[in-house]
């Protein structure tokens, strides 16, 4: 062999050797690609586009999943944590539902708020009205605050899960959130404020007319008592209502059974989670769980009626869900449990599923349980798809995703890809192979990617060194631009994401409660 030859292998393999070295400490290409797979990837998606075709058949069951405060950021944000948390850059993954084919925009205002709350926007989704602040289920001429039954009987307005009852479908809901909160209250309750949830919550007076409202027989019901004294279509048709918030339904003079500091909330004297079971029982066999293994002993192939309440508020956020003293399901059980219910009605079904807890942790201005609970919300969607192929029905149904609202939260730097989601900015080196460093702001601070628009995590001594700080513990709160003891809602469109039956409705810019006329139709 000559010795220029000889040179030039040893030049060659010099620099394979530092290159190697360097990649190790700033990987030139973030992600596992070859050069084609991008344009490759692009030509598949293109393909299976051109392979979908309208389906307007209709639909044997409808579900609608909302993942409560779910606005677009934190969708990319999850989806990159969970590839993440596989091993991956991250920036590539798929949650489950973005391979759903339709997609559109929901435009969440309501009747007299530009930024909304879930009363509002479940109201939108739930019944096709545009309805006002705080109200669940009622059109916009409710006045606020209104406590008489007659009048709020005048001004309801029907559900999708109540005409869903009056066709002869079961129905169900899953929530991680208190099982009369907003979200899952409007499917079934119909009242001029969301808060009143245990009659103890009901006014002493009605602010309109200063009739009395608290224990008057011409009051309208608390939430709790709404969902036992239902139509006998719901009555009937609600198999499975599973969540938290068990001391809404429990007497004031009960100690809760997990935790001996709570009690119960009812003033009345009434014990809602025996009634279920009473008022249920004629219909088929009823069942009420409170923790794990009463959850597991449920067999639906022998039980026809379960009402889960598995925390005297709300359910556990799935990052701690683990430590919960009696156990407790997680939101992809619950969703999996309920689903082989109500896969036994030959008639079909409508079922709601609520991720809860994502809009809780954003007040909280805590990203990382938000992002877990996202994750949890994408599980129970893929173990539905799962199941419901599995059964010979998922071609058959409608499957809805979407939020009712957004939250201030943002992705914002310019972080490499593969950047921890969770952790400090490190921007691309100017060099190729060079070691990545901190993003600096003004002040030579370093920054996390993730951050909210105002909420708790405001410092009021100017912002932090978070050079050695863990921003990737769960306790970690999110830096904030706006001091505020809560972090609020946020204004913009929101991801609607659909498969099955008439789910080529789903398109465009749409008004949220198109939402509604899109499964009605399905329905139909």
């Amino acid at each position: 062999m000559n010795r220029p030859l000889i040179s030039a292998i040893t030049l060659a393999v010099s620099l394979f050797v530092q290159a190697s070295a360097q990649a190790q400490v700033a990987p030139v290409v973030q992600g596992p690609e070859a050069v084609a797979d991008w344009f490759n990837a692009g030509k598949s998606f293109i393909d299976q586009g051109k392979a979908l075709a309208d389906n307007n058949r209709r639909a044997k069951n409808v579900i609608l999943f909302v993942g409560d405060g779910m606005g677009i950021s934190t969708i990319t944000a999850a989806r990159i944590l969970e590839g993440q948390l596989k091993g991956k850059p991250g920036e590539e993954n798929r949650l489950s539902f973005d391979r759903f084919p339709h997609t559109a925009l929901s435009k969440t205002y309501s009747w007299d708020q530009q930024t909304s709350d879930s009363a509002p926007t479940m109201t939108a989704m739930s019944t096709g009205y545009k309805g006002r602040e705080g109200q669940l289920s009622v059109n916009h001429t409710t006045p606020r605050g209104e406590c008489n039954a007659a009048v709020i009987e005048a001004k309801k307005v029907r559900t999708v899960l109540e005409q869903a009852a009056d066709m002869g479908k079961s129905t169900g809901i899953v929530t991680t959130a208190r099982i009369t909160h907003a979200t899952p209250a409007a499917l079934y309750a119909h009242t001029a404020m969301r808060d009143w949830e245990a009659d103890s919550n009901l006014p002493a007076t009605d602010i309109n007319t200063g009739a009395p409202c608290r224990g008057a027989d011409n009051a309208v019901k608390d939430i709790a008592r709404q969902m036992i004294e239902v139509s006998p279509s719901v009555r009937k048709s609600l198999k499975v209502s599973l969540g938290g918030g068990r001391t809404y339904f429990m007497p004031n003079t009960v100690i809760d059974p997990e935790y001996a500091k709570d009690k119960g909330r009812r003033l009345d004297g009434r014990d809602l989670t025996q009634e279920w079971v009473t008022t249920r029982s004629p219909y088929g066999r009823a069942a009420y769980a409170w923790n794990k293994a009463q959850f597991d002993a449920f067999e639906p192939a022998n039980n026809s009626y379960l009402l889960g309440l598995f925390e005297p508020s709300h359910a556990q956020y799935e990052a701690d869900r683990a430590k919960d003293p009696a156990g407790e399901p997680s939101l992809t059980e619950m969703t999996d449990k309920a689903l082989r219910v109500l896969l036994k009605d030959p008639k079909g079904f409508f079922l709601h599923v609520e991720g809860g807890r994502i809009d809780h942790a954003h007040h909280a201005g805590n990203a990382k349980r938000a992002l877990t609970d996202t994750i949890e919300f994408s599980n129970a969607i893929q173990r539905t798809v799962d199941v419901l192929r599995a059964a010979g029905t998922l071609e058959d149904t409608l499957i809805i995703v979407t939020a009712d609202h957004s939250h201030t939260f943002t992705i914002a730097g310019y972080p490499s890809r593969g950047n921890n989601i969770l952790g400090l900015v490190r921007e691309v080196p100017a060099k190729d192979g060079t070691p990545l460093k901190n993003s600096l702001d003004a002040n030579g601070k370093p920054f996390t990617t993730l951050g909210y628009a105002n909420g708790p995590g405001f410092r009021a001594g100017g912002r932090p060194d978070l050079t050695n700080v863990d921003t990737t513990d769960v306790e970690f709160l999110q830096e904030a631009t706006v001091p505020m003891a809560a972090e609020t809602h946020a204004g913009e469109d929101v991801a609607i994401y659909a498969r099955g039956p008439k789910a080529h409705l789903v398109r465009g810019s749409m008004e949220q409660n198109w939402i509604y006329h899109v499964m009605m139709e399905a329905l139909k």
